[in-house]
């Protein structure tokens, strides 16, 4: 039986949302016109992406400022490892923290040159999340976020591995991690037991991706290790052309999955909206959140 919206009424659920910093003059046109479209719904927090080897770093930064100056949202500011030393990396997390940024999603990062090509630290830099967040820790009291990987990160040898790095993200002072995105709920669930009989506490939030464009997200899945069932590609097969269509079944897919994950007893819930609000906005009307009548988003000086 499929989970009626009206059945968590009476509990808040914790959503949280993903973006990514613009590159353009027109990406940042969509990308604040979905800010402005998910702050009523008053998320938890909202995290923003940071390129390989910080790419994006300045990007990075002047979204959450903007955030932090014309939003009543928690902006919380992606870090990663990757190509550049600790006076680099402590350079960016005391720009974010002057700036008023109070949480970090730490990550180590992938290489710049992508899948298949194996993480090397640089000359000087942290070597590891766990170092990174040790690190963050000496700049300020950060809530430190870190990744999880129910299906395993491409570079471990098993789940085992993951999860005992996982535990060393914690000793070191994450306080939460987001999943990344995933179609089993099955095996989120055991991945979930598993975690908690290695004694990991903290909240695991599954990270939750509408599929906007199926071939997009297959490649995206393939470099992260995560599995798309034939069932997903069966009920996407023909509408290529279709873009209506796509969205109505994409709706569809991701309420199902989300029910499923509510009668499972999960409440927090974060998603990739890959800069797109209306599919997400949907999905959490259905799941029961509704906006918040003092949420405020300033218009752009």
């Amino acid at each position: 039986m499929i989970a009626k919206a009206a059945d968590f009424s009476s509990s808040r659920l914790g959503v949280s949302f993903e973006f990514f910093p613009p590159k353009t003059e027109k990406m940042e046109e969509t990308l604040w016109a979905c800010i402005e479209r998910l702050a009523p719904l008053d998320p938890t927090f909202v995290s923003v992406t940071y390129g390989a080897g910080g790419s994006t770093r300045e990007r990075t930064h002047t979204t959450v400022a903007r955030l932090i100056g014309e939003t009543n949202l928690k902006p919380a500011a992606h870090l990663t490892c990757v190509d550049a030393t600790r006076e680099q990396v402590d350079e960016v997390a005391r720009g974010y923290w002057d700036v008023g940024v109070r949480h970090v999603v730490a990550l180590r990062g992938d290489p710049a040159a992508g899948v298949g090509v194996r993480y090397q630290p640089s000359e000087g830099g942290y070597a590891s999340t766990p170092d990174l967040i040790r690190g963050l820790k000496e700049i300020g009291d950060f809530e430190i976020t870190v990744s999880a990987y129910p299906e395993k990160h491409p570079e471990s040898p098993d789940i085992a591995a993951d999860i005992q790095l996982l535990k060393r993200k914690v000793e070191a002072g994450a306080t939460r991690a987001i999943t990344q995105f995933f179609f089993d709920n099955d095996g989120f669930d055991r991945y979930v037991d598993r975690v908690r009989a290695a004694g990991i506490e903290i909240p695991i939030v599954p990270g939750l991706v509408p599929v906007l464009n199926f071939e997009q997200t297959a490649r995206f899945a393939a470099k992260t290790g995560a599995t798309v069932p034939r069932w997903l590609a069966d009920r996407f097969a023909g509408l290529e052309d279709d873009p209506q269509t796509r969205q109505l079944v994409a709706a569809a897919i991701a309420a199902e999955q989300a029910f499923d994950l509510l009668d499972r007893g999960y409440r927090d819930f974060h998603f990739y909206t890959m800069n797109r609000a209306d599919l997400v906005y949907a999905i959490c009307h259905l799941m029961g959140v509704r906006p918040r009548k003092d949420a405020v988003v300033e218009a752009a000086a």
